[in-house]
């Protein structure tokens, strides 16, 4: 498999995963800060752009966080990725979706991209006068987020119960960029961070990224 990235993105939590799994398979570092992943000849390989891409070993390729996580845990059982018990499941799914979609998406995509949610035209400009800025707006979901996803993690050390699964990977990638911009993690987060930061597949990814 061929696995593309790049620094500063999602991409790091399906990288864990892989690492987990300990299959072999080729990295592949983008400058997508640069908009590598917006050209030819990346555009060719997965037209929305974006990573994490996985290219498998027939030439289909893999895009979206959840899609490529879920592939990953039903292609190799035997890591338990994804957990047997149905409610416990459902919580690892819950923390990754609102992880992907709200956390990191609307909070912290406010403050990464802000231009993408700033009104283009003269009226909403002139309406935005008073209001909120985008990333006002964005620090505000961020905190709530957080705070939801503290109160869910009170009473287990990872996202589905006792062992990691594919949501913990979720959680972690968009909770690590809290630190990185000075936005204190609340007490359960916090330990569920440092239990990510402990494990091995995680430091390795991290020597990888060049976050160590």
């Amino acid at each position: 498999m061929k696995f593309y990235w790049g620094p500063h993105t999602c991409a790091i939590g399906i990288h864990i995963l892989l690492e987990e799994i300990g299959k072999p398979y080729e990295s592949v570092k983008m400058d997508v800060a640069g908009g590598e992943a917006g050209r030819a000849p990346f555009k060719a390989i997965n037209p929305k752009g974006k990573v994490p891409t996985l290219v498998r070993e027939d030439g289909t390729v893999m895009t979206e966080y959840g899609a490529i996580a879920t592939w990953l845990a039903r292609t190799n059982p035997d890591t338990a990725l994804i957990p047997a018990d149905p409610d416990a499941e459902r919580r690892g799914l819950e923390v990754m979706d609102y992880a992907i979609g709200t956390l990191h998406l609307q909070g912290f995509g406010r403050l990464f991209k802000t231009a993408n949610y700033e009104p283009q035209d003269m009226l909403h400009q002139t309406l935005k006068l008073g209001q909120a800025s985008v990333k006002d707006q964005g620090r505000a979901i961020i905190d709530e987020a957080l705070a939801i996803l503290d109160r869910q993690m009170a009473s287990r050390p990872y996202v589905a119960g006792d062992a990691f699964s594919i949501g913990d990977s979720a959680l972690f990638y968009a909770t690590r960029w809290a630190p990185q911009e000075g936005i204190a993690l609340p007490p359960n987060l916090a330990g569920h961070y440092e239990r990510m930061i402990a494990r091995p597949a995680v430091a390795r990814v991290r020597r990888i990224w060049g976050e160590e």
